[in-house]
């Protein structure tokens, strides 16, 4: 099959309707054919609405006129009505559907297209800071980051994971003094491993050297000197640092492997990476009349925003001591992901809070020319996590929820559920199913919700069996396994398209249809939400048809198909749920 996939029958309607158009109405050939799913039949289109006002004819009239107009020996429509207004309702005819059942089946990309083939995408996920541990406040931007970046591979896109790490900064030089002043510290005590432990010493360790540099103008003192020796490249003071790095490089390692996200230490790309950049960067944005001289500092002031002052909103290009901060080392990073990594499309995926910070990043690489009109750059902005009592989700205690510990709970949560439904199970069994689907309960979560708004984290919704949730999805892929496997359907079925097309059979395959059209739509709108509920509904679609269509006991050739349609709900089950980062267990 080639990239250019399966039509769907979406597809095919709307191209017969827009034909139809231009020939009842020549004038009006490229008025859309606003054709979509329906109720009353298998697609609507309400075309002669807005076009009744632009000929001057009656809507029903001109519904009528298209009607009749619509090409019906192709095989693909079998019947067009006029109701209400002037509405189409469009029924396909029950070979093109088992058709399109089968073409989908035969191709291994289940015939979605790659249309985002030829196009470099650089996405800027996760992010988090060295010698700190992740908590909660990192799992929407790595689990949307992660999805964006498997939907935007699988419709053909060079994908260039970012993982924008924390790890330069004033910060450093205060944590590396405050080890080398604690020989006792558990950075010299103990046996570092390759797990979260090391990181979570780190964190302390952080903590402390902070609460002293507060405290102690001459710690404060040999804590800034330290930096300065970071940044002139001392070669004992970076031996420390890249020890930190490494040390929480495991760390995030150890949360993205249980996560299962694609990151991996190639993706790590952090803010000092492009330390010697920064000069550059500043003196390009200087030369082009993009940066001034603010009392010493170099500042770009913006031309689009305003504060509430109503002066200029100001990035901070270089500070008045001459350093460099968090806009310095954006402004550097996005003009070499455009110049160096050659982007089509830029996304940062962070909160909704950075995004007056984004905006002006964007705004001054327009003005000094790295951001052109060929270049998409998107902020990919969400919302925040709140507990069940609808605040910011914080432990009993008040403090930031390690990521580790929210991941055991789901797990444990998911283990006892899943324990009681088949108790049969054996540990080993019951241990891998729970991790997956714990996961999977989290990740879920979070993707069905539109990325802009809030959530709240309840654990005892998110592991349900039943309602909208990843644990009922992965149980439905796991369904339709068992049932393949009772029906010995090893091999693709053969699909008899003159065979009889049952309602129920019919809502699952235009369901089925849909797949590629809503993975482009994820993309285009950068969410991911509309895969999770297309998975929903295809899953309802399927216990429907399962209910009132019995598989193994059917006479052929109506066994046969319904087995082909089993097989094609598996695949995409497995498909869309891999797109979502999640784990498609065949057993549960």
């Amino acid at each position: 099959m080639s990239s250019a996939g399966v039509v769907p029958l979406l597809g095919r309607v709307a191209a017969a309707v827009s034909e139809a158009i231009a020939r009842v109405r020549p004038e009006t050939a490229d008025a859309d054919p606003v054709v979509r799913r329906s109720d009353r039949a298998d697609f609507q289109s309400n075309a002669a609405l807005p076009l009744a006002k632009r000929v001057g004819l009656a809507p029903q009239q001109l519904g009528a006129d298209l009607a009749a107009g619509v090409d019906l020996t192709d095989g693909v429509i079998a019947d067009v009505k006029v109701s209400g207004p002037g509405f189409l309702n469009i029924t396909l005819a029950d070979s093109a559907v088992w058709e399109t059942v089968a073409a989908r089946l035969a191709d291994d990309r289940l015939g979605v297209p790659t249309t985002e083939d030829g196009q470099r995408v650089v996405i800027d996920y996760s992010a988090p800071n060295v010698a700190k541990e992740m908590h909660v406040g990192h799992l929407r931007t790595t689990i949307i980051g992660d999805s964006l970046a498997r939907v935007f591979g699988f419709l053909g896109a060079d994908v260039v994971r970012a993982n924008h790490l924390g790890d330069w900064g004033t910060q450093f030089g205060m944590l590396i003094q405050y080890i080398d002043e604690h020989p006792e510290s558990p950075w010299h005590t103990e046996e570092l491993g390759s797990d979260t432990s090391s990181v979570s010493a780190l964190d302390s360790l952080y903590k402390a050297a902070r609460k002293l540099f507060d405290s102690d103008p001459g710690f404060a003192d040999r804590a800034r000197t330290r930096v300065v020796a970071l940044q002139a490249g001392d070669p004992d003071t970076v031996a420390r640092w890249r020890e930190i790095v490494a040390e929480s490089e495991k760390s995030f390692g150890a949360i993205y492997d249980r996560l299962g996200v694609l990151l991996t230490p190639d993706d790590y790309v952090g803010e000092s990476f492009y330390n010697d950049q920064l000069a550059d960067t500043v003196t390009e944005l200087v030369d082009k009349g993009v940066a001034v001289d603010s009392d010493g500092a170099v500042v770009v002031l913006s031309e689009q925003v305003t504060g509430p002052d109503d002066q200029p909103a100001v990035l901070m290009a270089r500070k008045r001591d001459g350093g460099y901060g968090y806009d310095s080392t954006d402004l550097a990073t996005i003009r070499y992901r455009i110049a160096s990594l050659h982007a089509d499309r830029l996304l940062y995926v962070t909160d909704s809070r950075q995004a007056l910070h984004f905006q002006l990043v964007f705004e001054a690489a327009r003005r000094v020319g790295w951001l052109t009109d060929a270049i998409e750059v998107d902020h990919v902005a969400y919302g925040t996590i709140l507990g069940p009592d609808g605040k910011p989700f914080k432990t009993r205690a008040g403090g930031t929820v390690r990521l580790m510990d929210l991941l055991d709970e789901a797990v444990a949560r998911v283990r006892a559920v899943v324990a009681e439904k088949n108790p049969d199970l054996s540990s080993a069994e019951l241990d891998t199913i729970a991790e997956q689907a714990g996961i999977g309960a989290v990740k879920y979560a979070d993707l069905s919700t539109s990325r802009v708004k809030d959530y709240s984290f309840d654990p005892d919704r998110m592991t349900a069996l039943n309602g909208n949730t990843g644990v009922y999805l992965q149980y439905a892929h796991a369904r339709v396994c068992s049932i393949l496997r009772k029906a010995g359907a090893a091999t693709p079925a053969v699909v008899d398209s003159a065979g009889p097309l049952e309602p129920a059979e019919r809502e699952l395959a235009l369901a089925l249809d849909g797949y590629g059209t809503v993975l482009a739509e994820a993309a285009d709108a950068l969410e991911p939400h509309r895969l999770a509920g297309y998975l929903y509904d295809l899953a309802r679609a399927y216990t429907s048809f399962y209910d009132s269509c019995p598989v193994i006991t059917a006479d052929e050739p109506i066994r046969s198909n319904r087995i082909a349609l089993c097989q094609l709900t598996a695949r995409t089950l497995a498909l869309g749920l891999g797109q979502l980062g999640m784990a498609a267990p065949q057993r549960m």
